[in-house]
């Protein structure tokens, strides 16, 4: 294992400095309010298509998906195996240190005794000892008329409270629908709808989970789900990039 967290390679220099143009106080205050902020240009069109491309090929992955056959929409997706592409291994610990601050602070403002340590090999340590030791970064293919229902993507004990979502595919030529989609259930409250449009090579950041909000008695948890809605035309591709590992 340890040759595996040691191959999880720092971000190309495209990517810091892509990072580094992101508003992270903008971000961070988009997900304090509203549970998920979007990272504008994050991938550029050539690293959305090298992504995409890699469906076919199943040696890049561990396991394969038909939505249609576990009730969880229609389509498919693919778990990466290790080594994970040199793209996704750069992007995942680069995207962990932007986002753990927010983790630490909701953590602790929702009284949840949890911290996450300061690198994503770390953490993924913590993970790997308690026998999450699979993959979680994954490549979703939809076609015309496929979607995916609202869900939480937990896999064990350890769980990194954020995750974010790459559209790879180009709306109005790629595809038409298929609109990424978050709801939210605050405590005797009908659930409320979040539609988040994305161009080609951005990025959602979003609670896996729960979050904190601000209420007239202090804070309390919300819990969210996140899905796609149903793809009119054409194909889509998305990546996922998820911090913890599965048992």
């Amino acid at each position: 294992m340890k040759s595996i967290l040691k191959a999880i390679a720092r971000p190309s220099t495209d990517i810091a400095a892509r990072l580094d143009a992101i508003d992270w106080a903008e971000a961070t205050s988009d997900l304090d309010a509203q549970g998920c902020a979007v990272l504008k240009g994050l991938l550029a069109p050539e690293q959305c298509r090298e992504l995409a491309s890699l469906y076919p090929d199943d040696k890049n992955f561990r396991s394969r998906v038909v939505m249609g056959r576990h009730g969880f929409g229609r389509g498919e997706y693919k778990y990466f195996s290790y080594p994970l592409p040199d793209l996704i291994a750069g992007l995942r610990p680069a995207l962990y240190a932007k986002l753990r601050g927010v983790a630490n602070r909701w953590n602790e403002t929702m009284g949840i005794d949890i911290r996450y340590p300061g690198s994503h090999d770390a953490f993924l340590k913590r993970c790997h000892e308690a026998g999450q030791v699979r993959p979680t970064p994954l490549l979703l293919q939809y076609g015309a008329g496929d979607y995916n229902c609202l869900h939480q993507d937990l896999y064990g004990e350890h769980v990194f409270p954020l995750q974010v979502a790459i559209l790879l595919s180009e709306p109005g030529r790629d595809f038409t629908g298929g609109e990424f989609v978050l709801t939210e259930q605050r405590p005797r409250m009908q659930s409320r709808p979040e539609v988040v449009p994305l161009a080609q090579g951005d990025a959602v950041v979003f609670a896996v989970h729960h979050r904190p909000v601000q209420g007239t008695r202090g804070f309390y948890r919300v819990s969210l789900r996140h899905g796609v809605s149903r793809i009119r035309s054409g194909h889509r591709h998305t990546v996922g990039v998820i911090f913890h590992d599965a048992k």
